[in-house]
């Protein structure tokens, strides 16, 4: 039984995969054929040129962010940083190195691993003043 499951897996992803791409391709197609024409008087495709624009695109542009940082670039989105700088100022110095020790033991974990790059950033919320409210 299990045998059989791996084979219709082998036969069901790759006709997944042509249908996804005929889709979209169709949408392309669509899309291209009723805007392009009254917008930039350019001629219309066919299936297959927009199979081919789809294809080239993905390839000139990416497929997709995986595994990146996020918003704001190292550090995630900006209002979690400041949430993240204003716990960390709260911390005593033995917290400070739990928490950084537990960030290493995580591997690859954003700025912590490959690298580790963050370290200079570490002292930078200690050297830190406190900002006066008005």
């Amino acid at each position: 039984m299990r045998n059989l499951f791996y084979k219709g897996k082998f036969i069901f992803i790759p006709i997944a995969v042509a249908a996804f791409l005929s889709i979209i391709s169709y949408v392309v197609m669509q899309l291209w054929n009723h805007l392009l024409p009254d917008i930039l008087h350019a001629a219309t495709i066919t299936f297959w040129q927009a199979m081919g624009i789809f294809i080239l695109c993905k390839i000139l542009f990416g497929f997709g962010h995986k595994g990146g940082r996020g918003w704001g670039g190292r550090g995630g989105a900006p209002w979690m940083r400041h949430k993240m700088e204003e716990r960390f100022k709260s911390m005593t110095p033995e917290q400070k190195e739990k928490f950084k020790q537990k960030m290493r033991e995580r591997g690859n974990c954003g700025p912590w691993g490959r690298g580790g790059h963050f370290e200079k950033d570490w002292d930078q919320f200690e050297t830190e003043a406190p900002k006066a409210t008005e």
